[in-house]
């Protein structure tokens, strides 16, 4: 093991509907590199050091906590790390992007080297033409895709569950390249249900999954929570995310777990769970975002996350 790990739960119960929802507290594993980047980055960071490389090279937008959290561990672990972010024109005046951006500033801190490609030419990011390219840029280094997601990255994911997780009868999950959820899938009890709370808009993550895992069927993937796409946000969520902190004292991430959170309520309202159901519900981290998406709603003079 290279990080420590610790977790912990809260729990509450909806006497209504006679089902119980538990947060496995996945963002409590390490202060920068939290939930699910945590268990993506384990056995990648174990594999650069076999394969002696001096470099990691990954991608990510501009707000990504993928990209924060590789920069720290490049950090913690003796490793140079650059990121490619999405966006040529972030590149153009770095100290104002710096300014305006926590995140790329946190990374920036921590030694990482940004290279700044418009979005046309990320779209290219997994191709051998790309990659070359980078390569004779940058040298020698180990590549992490976007988001981590790899066969390393599901292998840290499938370490999710552990024994004493037999007792759910689902388990919940935000999902957002199929990584985590392809770990969870391949760790989970044959009778224990996975459901999978899309944070994209379209179904093209079912046929992603179904490649990661395809010998499995105890999983189903809901599309019905993305609030408009990756990244996007409406009153209705900031204002369920706060009023849920201002019952439980959990913060949710705008990205991810909000969205998921608020799928499953709405599920239970609508009885899509029957009568002494256990739930438990992964809290995969990102609370880093919150500051980059108040910044974005402070603009539009919407309601704040707290």
């Amino acid at each position: 093991m290279i990080f420590e790990e610790e977790k912990s739960k809260i729990d509450f119960l909806f006497e209504e509907k006679g089902v119980q929802v538990y947060i496995k507290r996945e963002d409590l594993l390490h202060e920068h590199i939290s939930g699910n980047k945590f268990r993506k980055l384990k056995y990648n960071i174990l594999e650069a050091k076999r394969l002696k490389k001096e470099t990691i090279l990954t991608f990510g937008g501009a707000f990504s906590n993928h990209i924060t959290a590789t920069a720290y561990a490049g950090k913690l672990y003796n490793f140079n790390t650059i990121g490619i972010i999405r966006g040529e024109e972030l590149g153009k005046d770095l100290q104002k992007t710096l300014a305006k951006n926590d995140s790329l500033k946190f990374a920036r801190e921590q030694g990482m080297r940004f290279k700044f490609i418009e979005r046309k030419t990320y779209r290219e990011k997994t191709t051998v033409k790309f990659i070359e390219a980078l390569k004779k840029e940058f040298g020698a280094f180990y590549l992490v895709p976007e988001g981590g997601t790899n066969e390393l990255a599901i292998k840290g994911c499938e370490e999710i569950m552990q024994k004493e997780d037999e007792k759910f009868d689902y388990i919940c999950v935000a999902v957002g390249t199929g990584g985590t959820i392809s770990g969870i899938i391949n760790s989970a009890n044959k009778n224990q249900q996975i459901l999978g709370f899309s944070v994209l808009k379209g179904t093209f993550l079912q046929k992603e999954i179904k490649q990661k895992c395809p010998n499995v069927q105890n999983w189903s993937l809901i599309n019905d929570y993305h609030f408009g796409g990756f990244a996007k946000i409406n009153e209705e969520l900031v204002h369920f995310m706060n009023a849920f902190y201002k019952e439980y004292r959990l913060k949710l991430d705008p990205i991810y777990t909000g969205k998921m959170m608020f799928g499953i309520i709405d599920l239970i309202k609508k009885g899509y769970f029957k009568k002494g159901t256990k739930i438990v519900a992964i809290h995969t981290g990102g609370l880093q975002g919150i500051k980059a998406m108040n910044k974005r709603l402070d603009k539009k003079g919407l309601s704040l996350i707290v």
